[in-house]
């Protein structure tokens, strides 16, 4: 509606003769259109008031979408900038992890060349001996080829000999072996050679006496491949092999030849790779203990069997047979002498005077 319009019919609507009142008494028809009038006058004030408003809201509205449009390219700057220091912060925390393993390894590190270094300066001392025991293996490896010529010699033929004799045998190996050309170390023993200075204390702490004679029958009798024959009359060596059976787990049975279950316990203590002494052997020894005294294995599958009387019987290598007399000098013929290690233990004076010597030590 045009203003003009509105300033023409606002002041004939101030008039008294268009009053609510006179209106409704003159016409209810009239009533009608002067409400229709009132509120076309009122919703024209209203608009002048609201549309300055909505022009203001729209000019608003536009402004607050310009800035919105702002903010979102903020807020995805500000994204981007947060997912950026989120890298950068994994990759703190990945470097500060690195450079905390880097330092535990440069610690670790510096540890091991603090050691190494005094580990040098503790080796340097043993350059000479080093030095020296590399010339003497050079050696050694020259002379390996005599020294266990004349020690198994001695292995195997010097048994049934006293410490003279012995000693005049191991001159005569010597001798033998440097007059066919064959290098050797200058006076070596059997005992210097198959010999160790622990074990001989292990076998005098179970009664083996600590002279050179019993030493190298000790020697002989775990070194030698045949069975020791002892001749035993002081009963020495049957004390201290039955030392060493408890030592080894109460491993050791005792017979007789004259026991007449004999051959059935040696059916059952050589499975279980069990000890056996016969004591008071003669100078006779029964032929039923060949096959043991020969070692007569056959093999079946992975297992070595022993044929002994009639039966077969499997062969355990934990098991040990041993024999001794009590004969001071028995005389055994050359096929028993070949199929035992015939081990000399009789005290002779000499030897007497070196376990008194010894003991006393």
């Amino acid at each position: 509606m045009p203003e003009e319009l509105i300033n023409k019919v606002k002041p004939l609507m101030e008039d008294e003769a268009m009053s609510e009142l006179k209106v409704s008494k003159a016409s209810k028809a009239l009533t009608n259109v002067r409400v229709w009038i009132v509120a076309m006058l009122t919703y024209f004030e209203t608009l002048k008031i609201v549309n300055p408003m909505r022009e203001t809201a729209r000019v608003m509205t536009e402004k607050l979408n310009v800035v919105m449009a702002a903010l979102k390219v903020k807020e995805d700057e500000l994204q981007e900038i947060n997912d950026k220091l989120d890298y950068l912060n994994s990759q703190l925390n990945e470097s500060v992890s690195e450079a905390t393993r880097l330092g535990d390894e440069l610690d670790g590190c510096q540890k091991q060349l603090y050691r190494a270094q005094k580990m040098i300066v503790g080796l340097q001392g043993e350059k000479e001996r080093w030095t020296e025991t590399v010339a003497k293996l050079g050696i050694q490896q020259q002379m390996i080829n005599g020294d266990c010529l004349i020690g198994s010699g001695m292995l195997v033929y010097s048994g049934p000999f006293i410490m003279q004799y012995r000693e005049a045998l191991e001159d005569l190996w010597r001798n033998k072996t440097k007059e066919v050309g064959v290098k050797f170390t200058e006076g070596i023993t059997m005992k210097q050679l198959l010999g160790s200075d622990v074990t001989a204390r292990m076998w005098n702490v179970n009664g083996l006496p600590g002279d050179n004679l019993s030493v190298e029958n000790g020697i002989i009798m775990f070194g030698s491949r045949r069975w020791p024959l002892m001749i035993d009359p002081q009963t020495q060596a049957n004390k201290f092999i039955k030392n060493m059976g408890r030592s080894e787990n109460d491993c050791l049975s005792v017979y007789k030849l004259s026991d007449k279950t004999l051959i059935k316990n040696l059916e059952i203590a050589i499975p279980l790779g069990r000890w056996v002494l016969i004591e008071n052997i003669g100078e006779y020894i029964d032929p039923a203990l060949e096959p043991i005294l020969l070692k007569n294995l056959t093999k079946q599958g992975t297992s070595y069997y022993l044929k002994l009387g009639d039966k077969s019987v499997q062969w355990n290598e934990d098991f040990k047979f041993f024999l001794t007399t009590t004969l001071p000098n028995p005389h055994y013929s050359p096929e028993t002498s070949v199929k035992v290690s015939i081990l000399n233990f009789a005290i002779t004076p000499s030897g007497l005077e070196e376990q008194m010597l010894n003991n006393f030590v």
